[in-house]
Parts: C-alpha cells; sequence; structure tokens
C-alpha cells in the first residue's frame, strides 16, 4: 500500500490483482484445455458452457426484469420538517380526496348504468343509432374514471378518425391506458381476457363497442382473433381497431418487442405514444404482484394522474419491407417519442421461462457450432 496526492492511500499492483477473479477457476481441470485448438474436444465445451450460459443469462435476466419493475419513489419524509407536510398530505388524499373521488365514480356507474341498460335491451332493431350511443355511454363512463383519479391528460395531435383498414397501436403501460384513450375517442381494443369484476366489463359493456378478448395460453384463440382482426379491419362502420402490440405490460421505461399479428392486416399503421409523469404515481400496473382493483386504488388515493399522449403520423408497408421489420419501424417511432429505451425481449418471456431441456439443448447446439468454427479455422 503505497500514499499518493493528498495522504490517499493507493493499493499496489500485487493486492489489486487478490480482488481480480481468476479465469481458471471458472474453467474445466485436466489437460483437454492445454491441447490444441484442433483437439478439442466437444465434451470441453460443453463442461464450460453452462458457466458461460449463466454469466449470460444473470445478465439478460437483469436486462429483462427491469422491463417489468416499478421503480419506488425516492423517500422525502426524513426529517422532522418534513415528515408533518407528509402527514398531512396522507390525510388530505385518503380521507379528502379519496371519499370524494369514489362518490364521482360511484355517480358515474349510476348514470352510465341507468341509460346502457336501456339503449341495450330496447333499441336492438336500429343498429346504427343503438352503436352511437353505447360508443357515447363508454366514452362518458371512461372520462369519470379519469376524474376519480384527477387525471392531467394531455393529448397531442388530430383525433382519431373511423376509417377503414386502419389499426391504432400504442405502447402499453396499464389497463387504464385503454380508458385514458376510450375517453377521447370510442377505440375496438384487443385484450387479454381477465376474471372478476373486470372481465364481466369485458363480456357484456365493452363487447358492445366491438372489442375482441383472447386466452395467451389458448393457441386456437389465436387464430380465432386473427380472423376476427382482419374481418373489423374491413368495416366501415366498425370503431377503430386498438392493439398494445407489446402484449404485456411495460413500466413506461422501456419497449419490448412488437408482436407482428397488426402489422400483417395490410391497414394503415397509426401510432400512440403515451408516457406517464411520475411525479406523483407510478401508473405501471404489474399484474403479477397487484390485482386491477388494487392498482386503481392507488391511482385514487394518489394526488394525479399525469399523462401525455401524442397521436403520431399513420405509416404504410414500405415496399420490399417485412412485417418484422414494419413492427420495428413503428417501435423506433413510439419509443422516440415518449422516451422509451428499446430492449430486444420478447414480453410473453414474462408468462413462460423456457424449460430445462430446451436450455440444455440450446447449450449443447452452442457448443457444437463453436467446435465447428475451430475446426475450420
Amino acid at each position: 500500500m503505497s500514499s499518493g496526492k493528498g495522504g490517499e492511500l493507493i493499493p499496489s499492483s500485487s493486492e489489486l490483482d487478490l480482488d481480480r477473479p481468476n479465469i481458471e477457476d471458472y474453467l474445466p481441470s485436466g489437460s483437454s484445455i492445454h491441447e490444441p485448438l484442433g483437439k478439442l474436444r466437444l465434451c470441453d465445451l460443453l463442461d464450460i458452457s453452462p458457466t458461460l450460459t449463466e454469466a449470460a443469462g444473470a445478465i439478460v435476466d437483469d436486462s429483462f426484469t427491469r422491463c417489468f419493475k416499478s421503480n419506488p419513489p425516492e423517500p422525502w419524509n426524513w426529517n422532522v420538517y418534513l415528515f408533518p407536510l407528509w402527514c398531512c398530505g396522507v390525510v388530505i388524499r385518503y380521507l379528502i380526496l379519496f371519499p370524494v373521488r369514489v362518490i364521482v365514480l360511484t355517480v358515474g356507474w349510476i348514470i352510465f348504468l341507468s341509460c346502457f341498460i336501456p339503449v341495450h335491451l330496447l333499441l336492438k332493431g336500429h343498429d346504427k343509432l343503438q352503436k352511437n350511443m353505447e360508443r357515447a355511454l363508454v366514452e362518458l363512463i371512461c372520462s369519470f374514471f379519469v376524474a376519480s383519479w384527477t387525471g392531467v391528460i394531455n393529448y397531442h395531435g388530430p383525433r382519431p378518425s373511423m376509417r377503414p383498414k386502419q389499426v391504432f397501436v400504442a405502447n402499453h403501460t396499464s389497463m387504464i391506458d385503454f380508458i385514458i384513450l376510450e375517453q377521447m375517442s370510442s377505440f375496438a381494443v384487443i385484450m387479454q381476457k381477465h376474471p372478476g369484476w373486470v372481465g364481466l366489463l369485458q363480456s357484456t359493456i365493452l363487447e358492445s363497442v366491438g372489442c375482441i378478448w383472447f386466452n395467451r395460453t389458448e393457441a386456437k384463440d389465436r387464430e380465432t382473433v386473427t380472423k376476427k382482426l382482419r374481418e373489423h379491419s374491413q368495416g366501415v362502420d366498425n370503431n377503430p381497431l386498438l392493439i398494445f402490440p407489446e402484449g404485456t405490460c411495460v413500466n413506461n421505461q422501456y419497449s419490448v418487442m412488437f408482436k407482428k399479428g397488426a402489422f400483417e392486416l395490410g391497414c394503415t399503421i397509426c401510432p400512440i405514444a403515451i408516457k406517464y409523469n411520475k411525479i406523483f404515481v407510478d401508473a405501471f400496473w404489474n399484474s403479477r404482484k397487484q390485482s386491477f382493483t388494487m392498482h386503481l386504488l392507488q391511482l385514487m388515493t394518489s394526488w394525479a394522474v399525469v399523462c401525455d399522449v401524442w397521436y403520431l403520423e399513420p405509416q404504410n408497408l414500405r415496399p420490399d419491407e417485412t412485417p418484422i421489420e414494419f413492427a420495428e419501424r413503428v417501435r423506433d417511432i413510439i419509443s422516440v417519442r415518449a422516451g422509451l429505451k428499446k430492449v430486444p425481449w420478447d414480453g410473453y418471456l414474462k408468462y413462460s421461462r423456457p424449460s430445462p431441456k430446451h436450455r440444455e439443448q440450446k447449450q449443447q447446439s452452442f457448443a457444437e457450432s463453436v467446435l465447428r468454427r475451430l475446426e475450420e479455422n
């Protein structure tokens, strides 16, 4: 240990070497590692492949799970001066704002149901009038939901219009994305089927505006949904189609891969970028840790939900461009506008990880490819 300028202690090179990991500890023992490259055997690569895979897997897992983690706000009530202010804020939010918001949402549901039920039952022979009134009522109840969070939503760009062969795609943070977009213009959304009261709303009220539901675990559902998407996009009087191509909720800091289904329909794609300001509350919904009811309560007990929505320039498939390339181009546009970091992960891995047998096969194929390259050289 030597001393530098200012009396700082600088460790010697020998002491630094003690802290460095010895790579030989991670390599297989024996004489096989010292053989010429031409004589390197497959078993040697298979020995070290799991170690390399685990190391790379740890990096991948960290990068992947970061997309689905909610970042808690920095605590600011850390001293005797700020703590009383924080306590006053809790009292105002939970004992004043929250009851008022519950009353607002309750009044909204009473108005909605007292109008929706008669319209749905009594206007069955008047399809066009019934559709228009149901659209207006769904937009109304969504506005009450936004009011119950004291939503401050800034919309940028022209309002969506009803045109055939047109599909809207947006990044996905929470189920409230749909509510925020629906209060401005009535959409038919493609969404995962949910249990409980949310599932009841999906199968009754939201089906009236042409929404389409699916189950991720059912392969047959994908074929049915693709067929329904094509039929819906061709309809002149149908609500604009809204798709969240990420397929899952992401924490509004990253953008995962877009599914190509929406980009294979031969329709004009209208990108929508959604960005939440986390100054008052994090709008990300982690469905694996929190029910949607608790998520709504979290929003209703916050100061406000602040959000910006950009309706961006429509895009079409270019000549010699594949649907996957088209999806990536649209993802670029949305990510830049919303300030999201692009990552090369499939969001469905959040729900299903590769089996150990599959990982073992990948390790073996990786080792065989490396061995072939070494033999060629």
